[in-house]
């Protein structure tokens, strides 16, 4: 007789891993890789209008080397663009664990407050978050109204205070862009058994320790998704300017090709900065899965 097929451990789980993707992959298929497709054989074309509609002329790498060569704006936009990131992204998932773990403690009101903070995730989000921000809806009125830097300017050095209070400036901004990463902080914390935090207790670990030596370690692979996608929401998000800038080129100014060739050159960044935090999780994530 010949024996049922059956699936290997592994791959049922990569089997589930793609049924999981598999909508989007349909979807991807279906409306986004002929567009892309097209954008990145515009990037080698100049497009001009015609009574047939646009004209495409092949260009070769012209376009791209513009965009090093000849757009003041490009580089200076990408480098400021990089900064925010690497200030907010770290300010945003301690915020988020620190309000995971205050909002996994048992409470009145617990539900309440959760959906509080994943409030701004639903409503400051697209054109809503660009007006919002034109309006000035993100900063903090103290820091102008009480005229907090020339008060403490003559007690913290200006280089460290302007920068300090820039990032406090920004807390706003933190607190709305953490709601999907307070929701999956609070997911990974609640997988955690509490016998292993009994059983800490019994042997005199502090919460500290506690929190160092079990709750860290268990929410790694959350750290890494959260990491992953505030990357991917501080380079997309409203007011990220380069961004605005290639609307500008593109719907402003009409020029499809170069628009194509520095939106690519924007995917190729953003690429090598997650394959850069991919090999930072790497240890850290073989560890938690018992592979290292």
């Amino acid at each position: 007789m010949n024996k049922p097929f059956r699936l290997s451990m592994r791959k049922r789980h990569i089997l589930e891993g793609y049924s999981f993707i598999s909508l989007w992959i349909v979807g991807f298929l279906l409306f986004l890789a002929v567009p892309l497709g097209r954008s990145l054989y515009y990037s080698f074309q100049t497009l001009e209008p015609s009574e047939s509609g646009l004209k495409a002329t092949y260009v070769g790498m012209l376009n791209y080397r513009a965009a090093f060569t000849t757009d003041i704006n490009f580089l200076p936009l990408l480098q400021k663009t990089m900064v925010t990131m690497l200030t907010q992204v770290p300010l945003i998932l301690i915020f988020a664990i620190m309000s995971a773990l205050l909002l996994n403690r048992h409470s009145i009101g617990r539900g309440m407050f959760r959906g509080i903070f994943f409030l701004p995730v639903i409503i400051a989000s697209g054109a809503i978050l660009r007006e919002l921000l034109e309006q000035g809806a993100a900063q903090l009125p103290i820091f102008l109204n009480d005229d907090l830097f020339n008060k403490l300017s003559f007690l913290i050095p200006e280089e460290i205070l302007e920068p300090l209070l820039g990032y406090a400036d920004s807390l706003t901004l933190v607190m709305w862009d953490a709601g999907v990463q307070i929701l999956i902080f609070l997911a990974g914390l609640q997988t955690i058994s509490p016998i292993l935090y009994e059983a800490a207790k019994m042997d005199g670990a502090t919460k500290w320790e506690s929190f160092w030596k079990i709750t860290f370690p268990m929410i790694m692979p959350m750290i890494f998704v959260n990491t992953l996608f505030s990357i991917v929401n501080s380079f997309t998000k409203a007011d990220n300017q380069i961004m605005n800038h290639l609307m500008t080129v593109v719907f402003r100014d009409n020029n499809y090709g170069y628009g194509s060739a520095i939106g690519w050159l924007y995917f190729f960044f953003i690429f090598i900065v997650l394959g850069a935090v991919f090999l930072m999780f790497r240890k850290s994530m073989a560890t938690s899965e018992g592979r290292a």
